[in-house]
């Protein structure tokens, strides 16, 4: 990492302890594209002349001991920090309404199948789960109903990790403390609100009508 990309990094993980949410791009909530590029985010950011500093970050963040990602905030790629985890955790397992209500028949299928798992890679999964199980995979992550992990695989292409919050939360040694997902909910509303008031966004949790 140069030494540019390690300043930029060291803000967002400051900046990430702080308010404990941070998306990978957007204009919802503060980004990692724009504390790179001191610019709001336009288009992906893969075009953008600054695309290699905002990928050494990104990565960074991601492989930071207290970072996970989920598409928490408006339906994006979202950093969340450790301290928020349990929190994560009672609001991903609730399986409540807003989670299960109009679940594709695929979608509802894989989720039994993690289930029965516990863990899959996305380049295993086949027509069972529709044409393009990509779309059913993100059905799932949009829901917060599993977590994802990009890997490398031997054969050099890229996979997600599909694993139930049960498999995530044991494999990183997390205890999750016993709390009601509506307490957890509402939470996320308020340091959302006070986020999106701190920084004029408009960042919006799933459970949230748009």
């Amino acid at each position: 990492m140069t030494a540019k990309a390690n300043k930029n990094f060291e803000h967002a993980i400051e900046l990430l302890k702080e308010i404990g949410l941070l998306l990978v791009t957007g204009s919802e909530i503060p980004d990692v594209c724009r504390l790179v590029t001191g610019k709001p985010s336009k288009g992906s950011w893969w075009s953008n002349p600054s695309a290699h500093q905002i990928f050494a970050v990104n990565e960074a963040l991601a492989d930071h001991a207290d970072v996970t990602l989920t598409k928490l905030v408006s339906n994006k790629v979202t950093f969340i920090h450790r301290s928020l985890w349990h929190r994560l955790f009672a609001v991903a397992t609730e399986r409540g309404e807003w989670q299960l209500s109009k679940l594709s028949s695929e979608a509802g299928l894989l989720l039994a199948e993690l289930d029965e798992k516990t863990t899959l890679l996305s380049t295993d999964l086949d027509k069972r789960f529709g044409p393009k199980p990509g779309d059913t995979v993100r059905e799932l992550e949009l829901r917060l109903l599993i977590h994802t992990d990009q890997i490398h695989t031997d054969k050099g292409t890229h996979a997600k990790i599909l694993e139930t919050w049960e498999a995530w939360a044991k494999r990183i040694a997390l205890k999750p403390k016993p709390m009601e997902p509506a307490t957890a909910q509402r939470f996320f509303e308020t340091r959302v609100s006070e986020i999106n008031q701190r920084y004029v966004g408009k960042g919006r949790l799933p459970w949230q009508p748009k």
